[in-house]
């Protein structure tokens, strides 16, 4: 019971981000962004202006805890499923412990007013510049972009396939229901997947120009896709798909196996 109440906990806070990051980067690309910049900061900064908005923040960062705290009985015990414990799912689940743990970091800090203010693309180009100086730092940040461009590539063609299906109790659903949540989990991972990718690809570019200025965060990457020949029309969809991953995070909440 314990890890089905985190596990739910830390998808709903999940979708809360994904959301509210829709949400700014719907706005940016009608020109009305307000000065916050789509990512999580962003969006935590949004969250605090509205009431009792301290409150929501340390809620999201306590789910986010818990998200953490989920993905590490993964690694441990091994993931629901049949092929669950396999090493290749425990490996996966560890990254996954690491990434929401700092995540969740971030957003403790933030409510705690005690740090987190920095935005997205400056913590991409802070850690960019900081890798270049290793020795051979250029093929570590190349290698980093690289993995993170793949990661988005297969999260967008897994949410197109629905192998999302297996992690979800399909059976509870009304037909209308199935329909909808299956239309969320494709349209916003696949959204989700090109967001990944386009960071990545924008880390490898830096590598390759041993500029760390290149390297963009979440809202440089969203704002990206309205300087393409599609214009904002094209962060209109991601951001709209973004929106919906963060539905799929809740229907995810509702319904997933733990």
């Amino acid at each position: 019971m314990g890890r089905e109440v985190v596990a739910r906990c830390g998808l709903a806070a999940r979708g809360v981000l994904y959301v509210l990051v829709g949400v700014l980067a719907l706005r940016v690309a009608f020109g009305d962004g307000g000065g916050k910049e789509a990512d999580r900061q962003g969006a935590l900064q949004e969250l605090m202006e509205q009431p009792f908005g301290r409150v929501l923040v340390w809620a999201v960062g306590i789910g986010l805890v818990c998200m953490m705290l989920w993905r590490l009985s993964e690694t441990v015990f091994g993931a629901a499923g049949p092929d669950g414990g396999k090493a290749g799912k425990r490996l996966a689940s560890a990254a996954r412990t690491v990434f929401y743990g700092v995540v969740a970091f971030s957003v403790l800090s933030f409510a705690a007013g005690s740090g987190g203010q920095r935005s997205s693309d400056e913590q991409s180009r802070d850690v960019t510049a900081k890798v270049m100086e290793l020795p051979g730092g250029p093929w570590w940040v190349g290698a980093a972009g690289a993995a993170i461009a793949v990661g988005g590539v297969v999260i967008a063609v897994q949410a197109a396939r629905r192998t999302f299906r297996k992690k979800l109790a399909m059976g509870r659903m009304s037909g209308e229901v199935r329909k909808a949540v299956e239309f969320l989990g494709v349209t916003g991972g696949v959204a989700r997947g090109a967001v990944f990718a386009a960071a990545g690809a924008f880390i490898v570019y830096a590598a390759v120009r041993y500029d760390p200025a290149e390297a963009k965060g979440v809202d440089d990457t969203l704002r990206a896709f309205a300087q393409t020949p599609a214009g904002p029309w094209l962060l209109v969809v991601v951001a709209a798909g973004l929106m919906l991953f963060g539905l799929f995070s809740w229907a995810m909440a509702v319904w997933s196996r733990v």
